[in-house]
């Protein structure tokens, strides 16, 4: 059995990455073997496909640190063939083949159920962006986050995790105030629910140890300048869901915020989240996502089209989630 997969290599040659036939020898090792119907591009992609940041240890390897499909082999006690299926993260697409491919093989630990009420395709609509943005969103409700405590900032608004986060949010009842450097793009963040659009350029120059109060929570892609300032703009005992490095992975704050008004800064990870974690996560997306709206953000590409956007996705050409149509084999996406 062949099958088409983005595999990225690096040797004397330098670093590519281009679709290329495997064999089924080639797979890594694995208790679940899954036909994968879809994959998707995140930022993190980018990085890795492109070569822009050591993402990839490993060559050669698969791109993709996502996938949904539909187990064709396990040996895993807690999967069967014709289960669908979705992973995100643990190291693949890292060290580990990932899922820009038409077939992987993966542990069956890894792997979460893919919810009622959503296709596998709508998963990676979602992906490890969407993902994300609903583990920001459990942050802030953790901590006691409420609509009537006042505006939630999303920075990176016209990103993967800035386009769920805002949809998410607004549809829990809060009132969103959207950043993005595009701001041509103000009426679609409108239409996915912000109440207002304000440029980046506000947040992402380096800016004062302390600012006026504005935002009740703030779930930031960005990093950098733009954290530093959205920490020193939070309200008291306000909340900070960080989750990404659009600007830069540096943190050029004080600790004013924190001692002078109790703002409280939550790390999310995605990659190694516990699968409680994950599943509630999941089970919150299927609930709680207004799936027009994420239609509304959705691209389909093809597998050969993965490198190109790869590039547009750090360039900041992308607008909302890339879904790329993988196939599997002739297997029927679902």
């Amino acid at each position: 059995m062949t099958f088409q997969a983005l595999v990225i290599d690096k040797d004397d040659a330098g670093y590519r990455a281009a679709v290329r036939s495997l064999a089924d020898s080639d797979l890594p090792e694995g208790d679940v073997t899954v036909g994968v119907q879809y994959s998707t591009i995140n930022y993190k992609d980018g990085l890795a496909i492109t070569g822009k940041s050591p993402v990839v240890r490993k060559f050669p390897l698969v791109a993709g640190i996502d996938f949904s499909g539909v187990v064709q082999q396990s040996t895993h006690e807690k999967w069967k063939p014709g289960d669908r299926v979705i992973l995100n993260g643990w190291g693949v697409g890292e060290t580990h083949s990932g899922g820009l491919s038409q077939v992987a093989r993966v542990k069956g630990d890894w792997l979460v159920a893919l919810p009622d009420g959503l296709s596998t395709r709508q998963a990676m609509a979602i992906g490890t962006a969407g993902y994300t943005a609903m583990l920001c969103v459990m942050a802030l409700e953790r901590h006691g986050l409420k609509p009537a405590d006042g505006d939630v900032l999303v920075t990176g608004a016209n990103g993967g995790v800035g386009s769920v986060a805002i949809a998410l949010l607004s549809k829990l009842g809060f009132r969103v105030v959207a950043s993005t450097g595009r701001m041509a793009e103000a009426e679609h963040l409108k239409a996915l629910g912000a109440a207002e659009v304000i440029d980046r350029a506000e947040l992402s120059a380096p800016g004062k140890p302390l600012g006026k109060e504005r935002w009740a929570g703030v779930v930031d892609s960005v990093g950098s300048h733009t954290l530093a300032n959205a920490c020193a703009t939070t309200r008291y005992r306000g909340a900070v869901a960080a989750c990404g490095l659009a600007q830069g992975m540096d943190f050029p704050a004080t600790v004013a915020p924190f001692i002078l008004r109790g703002v409280t800064l939550y790390g999310i990870d995605s990659v190694m989240a516990p699968q409680a974690l994950r599943q509630e996560a999941w089970g919150r997306l299927a609930k709680d996502l207004d799936l027009s709206k994420l239609d509304a953000i959705t691209k389909e590409i093809a597998l050969s089209d993965a490198p190109q956007a790869a590039a547009d996705i750090l360039a900041g050409k992308i607008r909302g989630r890339l879904v790329v149509n993988v196939g599997s084999g002739g297997a029927p996406a679902a």
